[in-house]
């Protein structure tokens, strides 16, 4: 899976959400200062997650961005989906609908196996589990797998 700077920079916004210590709202500069995200890009960012539902934006001197639902309710895959889409794709849609003949017959079910991979870390890690430094044990078991940092 290659996940995009956009992805990215919309978790670590997400999880800054999370981090913030009251419940005020965050203005976008503090989480792009935070985490040395462009401001421009961010805040492009900031808006898709709020179409989405994962953040809610407050106006005037003390306004900016808070979460829209507590951050044990929000998955990492649900901000990717708000930014990117599906997790897995098959040249433009979903695996399942995706054939070949012959001797490819079986790829699909590859591509639905590797989406179900992929399901299973990023569905599973909440914006608190990442913010408060404590991921799920079967999550951490993965990451502590040492071939798990070999780049191939």
């Amino acid at each position: 899976m290659r996940i995009s700077a956009k992805a990215d920079y919309a978790v670590r916004a997400a999880v800054e959400l999370a981090a913030a210590s009251d419940d005020k709202p965050v203005k976008a500069e503090r989480i792009a200062s935070a985490q040395d995200i462009p401001l421009n890009f961010l805040e492009n960012i900031l808006g898709e997650l709020r179409h989405a539902g994962i953040v809610r934006s407050h106006r005037g001197a003390e306004g900016g961005f808070r979460l829209a639902k507590p951050a044990d309710q929000l998955t990492i895959a649900d901000v990717i989906r708000a930014v990117e889409g599906p997790l897995a794709s098959v040249r433009g849609g979903p695996p399942e609908d995706a054939s070949y003949p012959g001797a490819a017959t079986a790829l699909p079910r590859v591509w639905i196996a590797v989406r179900a991979s992929l399901r299973n870390v990023v569905e599973r890690v909440t914006l608190a589990d990442v913010a408060a430094g404590k991921l799920p044990s079967r999550i951490e078991k993965l990451a502590e797998d040492p071939e798990a940092w070999v780049t191939r």
